[in-house]
């Protein structure tokens, strides 16, 4: 029996779909890993007394955001929708569905992000009430912006510029737009009781440093997948990506490590901050300009989460405005940088426009923010009564504590 063109080809294009779709998945499953990262960072950080709580916002977090990004925030970022059959939605080895499911992950890091800011003295409905408007209209208003053309915004840029705002895999898409949302968030709360005492700032010890580590490892290896699989494809898989996540990483452990003076909170943080400022340009920097990124970033965060929780009155519990906010609009302008041919890059990326981009972000999330928070603020109030800070969020909200103690 002979096998004809038309079949071989159309086993090659089955092949090459359900291998794309595996591919994929697997980094959905790899970027969904990351929100027990999330969950752990924070539950080694915050006080004892709210560590149930951090467990429990970061899995109806996602919970939340998987319905306000299935009905709408998908629908506002690329215009698709699932009101189909299911065969019509299967079709393709159902690349569709699991490209959603990725792209979904990426969507729910962004009230993940704010949980670690707002932490110890947020109230519990409110907080989910922002993260189903904050991830269905905020966040896919830019990301479709910047992955999906909408409005002619990069179109505009590249006949402006030559160049579209270049951001690989979120640093300013996901991370910085994430981080600025939580700084509103968090000016909105204002500082936890027992901050300030006889004038002078107070910061609270991480109750659990061993929860702590293990949050900011599981986030590291699932970066991996936020990275690298963000290409989507196995065609368009690349090594350079992979090496250059590495590079930010260690640079972001060595910077902290030497800025932090041996803190582990801060050496934890570091290879985070590194990965936050590459994902715009991991698939164009030489490797030593993605080193160079992740050591700027790493004493980025130290330094400015330091002077937050010393300084001033914006009580940012995780140091998620400094991580995600700065060291992600700092990945977005080191991808015009490092970006560049003359610097080992691969080029085809403006300067010009990575600062226009990333500005643009920046503005998108603290308006959003601004109007979502305040308008949250006006009709319900998103801070826990003194007394119930007091006696933390594992009491007052859920009505267990984190141990079994009497």
């Amino acid at each position: 029996m002979s096998v004809t063109a038309s079949q071989v080809n159309g086993a090659v294009q089955t092949l090459t779909q359900s291998s794309d779709t595996l591919f994929l998945l697997l980094g959905a499953i790899m970027v969904f890993l990351m929100h027990a990262g999330f969950a752990f960072l924070e539950v080694g950080t915050v006080r004892q007394k709210n560590q149930v709580n951090a467990l429990v916002k970061i899995i109806a977090d996602f919970g939340i955001s998987a319905l306000a990004y299935f009905f709408i925030g998908y629908w506002v970022a690329y215009g698709g929708t699932f009101f189909a059959d299911a065969e019509t939605l299967s079709q393709g080895n159902g690349y569709e569905l699991v490209k959603f499911f990725f792209l979904l992950t990426f969507a729910a890091a962004i009230p993940a992000i704010v949980s670690g800011g707002i932490a110890e003295r947020a109230r519990f409905y409110p907080v989910l009430i922002a993260t189903f408007f904050t991830v269905g209209l905020v966040y896919p208003f830019f990301e479709g912006m910047i992955w999906n053309g909408n409005f002619g915004v990069q179109a505009w840029f590249e006949a402006e510029f030559g160049a579209a705002f270049h951001d690989f895999a979120g640093s300013v898409v996901v991370h910085g737009v994430g981080g600025w949302i939580a700084l509103v968030a968090v000016i909105f709360l204002g500082m936890r009781k027992g901050r300030i005492r006889a004038g002078k700032h107070t910061n609270f010890v991480p109750s659990n440093i061993p929860f702590l580590a293990l949050g900011a490892w599981i986030l590291s290896v699932g970066w991996f997948g936020f990275n690298v699989m963000s290409a989507q494809t196995l065609e368009g898989i690349s090594g350079l990506v992979a090496m250059n996540s590495l590079m930010a990483m260690v640079g972001g452990i060595v910077a902290s490590l030497i800025a932090g003076k041996n803190d582990p909170g801060f050496i934890h943080n570091g290879p985070l901050a590194g990965l936050v400022a590459v994902c715009a340009g991991s698939d164009l920097m030489h490797p030593i300009g993605a080193l160079a990124t992740g050591m700027v970033a790493g004493v980025l965060f130290v330094y400015l989460f330091t002077y937050l929780q010393n300084k001033t009155k914006i009580d940012d519990v995780l140091g998620v405005w400094p991580l995600h906010g700065v060291c992600g609009a700092w990945g977005g302008i080191a991808a015009g940088i490092f970006g560049q041919t003359a610097l080992g890059g691969l080029g085809g990326v403006s300067l010009t426009v990575q600062l226009l981009g990333t500005a643009l972000g920046i503005s998108v999330a603290v308006l959003g923010a601004l109007a979502v928070y305040g308008a949250i603020t006006a009709v319900t109030g998103l801070r826990l009564s003194e007394e119930e800070e007091f006696n933390g969020a594992d009491l007052s909200i859920h009505k267990i504590s984190s141990t079994n103690e009497d």
